[in-house]
């Protein structure tokens, strides 16, 4: 799957795209896709359909998926979600965290703990985060962090 990925990644860039989150490229700003950027900025959004998912002021929820038990909800004029949950302080930091550093502008530093700026500086000595990144106060991922991610946050959040 690395492999793939760094193929990817080669063909996209020689094409004139450029990473602004661990899956996705685009031209420029204008062409990141806004609607995925809410999710990863924990901004509010509306799903609407079977299975879709919404996020609103700290609140998430989810309809149910089957189209015909959304449909008969809907005609019986019932809400048509399934469950919500709401994060709390420590799950929304965490989940701020993993977000961030998924993006190419990276996690400020000031969003980690004592442990979470040791493994920040440790991760840029082990080549998985920008130095010069780093030294402005964030951290970005390098091309090889990027393969090792969900280590890396993982290690970030301790």
């Amino acid at each position: 799957m690395a492999d793939r990925y760094l193929a990817a990644d080669d063909l996209l860039a020689a094409a004139g795209l450029h990473w602004y989150e661990i899956s996705n490229w685009a031209a420029g700003p204008g062409s990141q896709c806004r609607h995925n950027l809410l999710y990863w900025a924990s901004g509010n959004w509306w799903g609407v359909g079977p299975g879709a998912h919404s996020h609103v002021g700290g609140t998430r929820w989810w309809n149910v998926r089957h189209p015909s038990a959304y449909a008969a909800r809907v005609s019986a004029g019932e809400s048509p979600a399934q469950a919500r949950e709401i994060l709390t302080e420590r799950e929304r930091r965490l989940e701020r965290i993993l977000l961030l550093t998924r993006l190419s502008g990276g996690c400020p530093v000031t969003e980690l703990d004592q442990g979470g700026a040791d493994a920040a500086r440790a991760a840029v000595a082990d080549g998985l985060a920008e130095r010069e990144a780093y030294l402005k106060g964030r951290v970005v991922l390098t091309r090889r962090g990027r393969l090792l991610a969900d280590a890396v946050v993982r290690d970030l959040t301790g």
